[in-house]
């Protein structure tokens, strides 16, 4: 058995454990869940001596900063970021909740690196976008206050001036994420965002 005086303890003292669970009155979940632990452990034993090996696998899996935190441009390196709710899925937004960092919003941004992209939140009546100073383009998804479903579109970086706006047919909206082309096409009349500050 490779690995450390630990593992081995562990392995020793998790048969007799599974054992005891076999014969026991114990329900089938306990024992699966017992199961899974010491096949896990067993894994991680026995890997305990390529260390290379498995921080390499975990590199390649996240790409966060050096703190654990998640990596954001730096031109938003200010902002809040949060796991988001937005139907059945989380996506890890920045967030864009006052009016000096929603006109600021992905200006600058070629890459979003870690995150799925950025959330507009007001508490009155949203205002329309432009992609002045935008490098890339985006697709937004607005939100009313209940968080429903409202309206969306696909936006160009702009170089003309004025720019065009983006806005649903009226600006009764609370929210709004913006992201990469294409990421967002899974949301629909049914999807509904989950946010509070």
């Amino acid at each position: 058995m490779a690995g450390t005086p630990l593992c081995g303890l562990l392995m020793l003292t998790s048969y007799p454990a599974l054992y005891l669970l076999m014969t026991g009155s114990v329900p089938a979940m306990r024992w699966m869940t017992t199961t899974i632990v010491i096949a896990l452990l067993a894994a991680a034993c026995s890997s305990a001596g390529t260390d290379t090996e498995a921080t390499t696998t975990i590199a390649a899996v996240t790409s966060t900063t050096e703190s654990g935190s998640p990596a954001v441009p730096p031109q938003i390196a200010d902002y809040e970021v949060q796991s988001v709710e937005v139907g059945d899925r989380i996506l890890l937004l920045a967030i864009a909740d006052n009016p000096s960092l929603r006109q600021q919003g992905l200006q600058g941004v070629t890459d979003l690196e870690d995150l799925d992209g950025m959330l507009f939140f007001w508490r009155h009546d949203g205002d329309a976008f432009w992609m002045k100073d935008t490098l890339i383009p985006l697709d937004i998804v607005w939100f009313n206050e209940d968080g429903t479903y409202k309206d969306r579109a696909s936006m160009v970086p702009c170089t003309d001036d004025p720019c065009p706006t983006y806005a649903p047919a009226d600006l009764d909206f609370r929210f709004a994420i913006e992201a990469p082309p294409g990421t967002l096409a899974w949301i629909g009349p049914d999807t509904v965002i989950t946010y509070s500050d």
